[in-house]
């Protein structure tokens, strides 16, 4: 076989949103580009597939309204949104294990709970108010919130038990997928931050407002159909020499010498990459301090929405299942019913111990609960497993471990050379999310296309 040489402005590693995005604003600049993806796809973390006839969101999927970069990208490319179901009543299950209907934001708990939720919800909000996204290490008292786990602070503030469950739980389980002593406070506060205040964090409605009909990995399909042939699939990036002149990327097919390179991957990433010269000191102690969660994302499809007929709204929670949260999330105009849960971390786990029938069994006993015994017997059963994939490792994004952010977060963004650095799990609005990455993605090449113009 062939090498195929090819020179550009600019080299993008990773054909996801972040990716894409940077390299069609390069492009509008009059620069030429090329995007080397690893998988056989583009999309990253995106990823809509059709699994025994039933067409799944297998990754990323929601859009809330704060999501400025996301929703603007979305209208630019012709697609269209759908709000989730939310009719009805939700269910909360709590430690006596019974599930309780309730409408509104606040889970159905003993009214002394719900008071202490409500004080410790309003004080977080008023720290986040203080930190900038874009800088959460700058804050005053950084370190500090950074040397004290997210648990170890909420226990602080109160012995009960369950409040303090529900309030870990946002970013814990939910956003975070690692448990709530692996991080600490000031990461929380980021997360929090990211999506406007902790309040909004927690409103389900407002955090996973709509859907784009036809799944969201359209957002990446259609960036990289205005790229045409400059996206090339299936070429890991195996070495990238860098230096005052630019850069020459090798996959194993092909060699692009370029003047800059954006490298959209995740970082836990970046070490699949061998750097010659090596990435500063810094770098390499940086990458050491982040690591992904690790969320099972579960779809079962029924042929009918039955919760519906029982005036639930498919929307679920509980700290103490196994599935700690789910969702009615029915595909536009289909008959079926699809209810998506999810469970993360150490019970995420534990559940890789068993095997796949025992796995299913497990997940929709727990789904069961909150819906009842219909839930046990899905047409479709599939669950998304980010961890094993050779090109993610994990979800939904890095996040530092205790202490890190304050001391690395400063260099997450700092460019190397001819090296800039862009995705999700970087972003300070839309953190973790498709709008980080878009947001990311324009930046690097914003500042791609000035530096060319100073020279």
């Amino acid at each position: 076989m062939t090498e195929q040489e090819l020179t550009r402005d600019v080299l993008i590693v990773g054909a996801g949103a972040a990716g894409l995005t940077a390299a069609n604003e390069l492009r509008k600049a009059g620069l030429s580009v090329v995007v080397l993806e690893a998988r056989d796809r583009v999309g990253g973390r995106l990823w809509t597939d059709v699994i025994d006839g039933a067409m799944l969101e297998i990754g990323g999927q929601w859009v809330s309204p704060d999501q400025d970069a996301l929703i603007e990208t979305i209208g630019e490319l012709g697609l269209e949104t759908f709000s989730r179901y939310r009719e009805g009543d939700s269910v909360y299950i709590g430690p006596d294990g019974v599930a309780h209907r309730f409408t509104g934001e606040m889970f159905p708990v003993a009214p002394e709970t719900e008071k202490i939720i409500a004080e410790i919800t309003e004080r977080l909000d008023a720290m986040v108010a203080e930190i900038d996204p874009d800088r959460p290490w700058e804050h005053p008292r950084a370190a500090e919130w950074d040397s004290v786990s997210w648990d170890a602070w909420l226990r602080a503030q109160t012995d009960d038990d369950e409040a303090v469950r529900n309030l870990a739980f946002a970013t814990g389980s939910a956003m975070l997928t690692k448990p709530t002593h692996a991080f600490s406070l000031l990461q929380s506060l980021l997360m929090a931050a990211s999506a406007g205040s902790y309040s909004n964090l927690v409103d389900a409605d407002f955090i996973l407002d709509k859907r784009v009909v036809g799944g969201l990995q359209q957002v990446p399909l259609r960036l990289a159909e205005r790229l045409g042939e400059d996206v090339l699939l299936n070429q890991p990036v195996r070495t990238l020499e860098w230096g005052d002149d630019g850069v020459v990327a090798h996959t194993d097919s092909v060699t692009v010498r370029a003047r800059h390179a954006i490298i959209a991957l995740a970082p836990v990433l970046y070490n699949r990459i061998s750097f010659v010269p090596p990435l500063p000191r810094r770098q390499h102690q940086l990458h050491q301090h982040l690591s992904m969660g690790f969320v099972i994302k579960v779809h079962a499809v029924y042929e009918r929405p039955f919760w519906r007929e029982q005036g639930l709204s498919g929307t679920a929670f509980s700290p103490y299942e196994l599935s700690h949260e789910a969702y009615d999330n029915t595909n536009h105009d289909d008959e079926r019913g699809t209810l998506v849960g999810f469970v993360s971390d150490q019970n995420a786990d534990d559940l890789f111990t068993l095997s796949a029938e025992e796995r299913r069994e497990r997940i929709l006993e727990s789904l069961s609960h909150y819906y009842g015994p219909e839930a046990k017997n899905p047409i479709v059963y599939y669950e998304s497993d980010w961890g094993s994939e050779e090109w993610t490792r994990g979800a939904y994004a890095a996040s530092f471990d205790m202490g890190g952010l304050h001391r690395y977060g400063g260099d997450l963004r700092t460019p190397v050379g001819p090296i800039r650095f862009a995705c999700s799990d970087m972003a300070g609005a839309g953190y973790q999310h498709v709008d980080g990455a878009i947001r990311m993605g324009r930046l690097a090449a914003a500042q791609i296309i000035e530096q060319l113009r100073q020279h």
